[in-house]
């Protein structure tokens, strides 16, 4: 290995906490990389690392040895991609929600594939919250308002939403002609992770946001099981349109209240604040960015201030 590559993996092995972990995401045997860092450690007469049967920490002169490297290691990224238009290259851990990544990002892939082909892969489904350094992940998409300033984030398109009921429920209840007329519905409460506590609906009227919770019968956590309690009658849910347009199209559901629409859901990709942008997650990015311009259905609609960048605590019921 060069002094560069040696940093990179002295970097990774302090993200990841774990020779294991990072040999394995910069795809090297296991005793290489044990092997390169005491040889580290030597020529730089100072332990960098504390290792444990458990974990792997870095000393006080690592922690200061990661940062420098980091920098040095951005810097270099940024002079060879200038100079030499250099092709991205190297393995990408992305965690994407599910179905973001099934209505739009999947059917597009083998276009990125070919033209980074480069780039190593490696895709992960999920919409809690990641601790984006400690399990090697270098970004994700996420929809929903997000909570949490401690990673960067780019906002790659918004979703129109629809109140919506099924035919049983409506029957039931009635159908509202505005906010004002719910009295006596109800609605199935999706809840936040950090809080527990369930999201109220939302309805833009006279264009000032209005939230209403309604009481329910019914708790859930998940894009899923959301939209089936709304197909099974237990109360009204609000989901983008894209996501729900079948269920319509088949008489499952129905969208009411439509002059008063929830606000767009939008759409992001997030990556930590201490990791340098990589021609690898650039690119990516920059992908996701094209591919979802074509999609976005909310251009004409302004969308709400986020609270900040994380998906900690996003309203996902998409």
């Amino acid at each position: 290995m060069d002094r560069f590559e040696v940093m990179r993996l002295f970097v990774r092995i302090v993200e990841r906490g774990s020779f294991v972990q990072a040999a394995r995401d910069l795809q090297i045997p296991r005793p290489t990389a044990t092997h390169v860092i005491q040889r580290l450690e030597s020529d730089l007469g100072v332990r960098l690392l504390d290792r444990t049967t458990r974990s792997v920490r870095p000393t006080l002169d690592g922690v200061l040895y990661k940062d420098r490297c980091v920098r040095l290691l951005a810097d270099l990224d940024e002079v060879e991609s200038a100079f030499r238009n250099a092709e991205p290259k190297g393995p990408l851990r992305v965690d994407m929600q599910g179905t973001i990544a099934r209505f739009f990002i999947l059917p597009a892939l083998p276009g990125f594939m070919a033209r980074y082909p480069a780039i190593s892969l490696s895709l992960s489904e999920g919409d809690r919250m990641v601790d984006l350094i400690t399990e090697g992940v270098d970004c994700v998409v996420r929809a929903g308002e997000l909570s949490d300033s401690s990673l960067i984030g780019r906002r790659i398109a918004a979703f129109d939403q629809l109140t919506l009921a099924s035919p049983a429920y409506l029957e039931r209840h009635g159908v509202p002609s505005s906010p004002d007329d719910l009295d006596g519905h109800r609605m199935v409460a999706y809840t936040a992770s950090a809080t527990g506590q369930p999201y109220p609906l939302e309805f833009e009227q006279n264009s000032v946001l209005r939230e209403i919770a309604l009481p329910y019968d019914v708790v859930v956590r998940g894009a899923e099981i959301y939209t089936a309690s709304g197909v099974a009658g237990l109360g009204l849910i609000q989901v983008p349109r894209y996501r729900i347009a079948h269920r319509i199209a088949a008489g499952e559901l129905v969208s009411i209240l439509e002059p008063f629409p929830p606000p767009p859901m939008p759409v992001s990709v997030l990556y930590p604040q201490s990791r340098h942008l990589s021609p690898r997650i650039r690119a990516f990015i920059d992908w996701l960015t094209e591919i979802f311009q074509v999609h976005s259905d909310s251009t004409s609609r302004p969308l709400r201030a986020p609270r900040g960048i994380d998906d900690a605590d996003a309203k996902q019921q998409h």
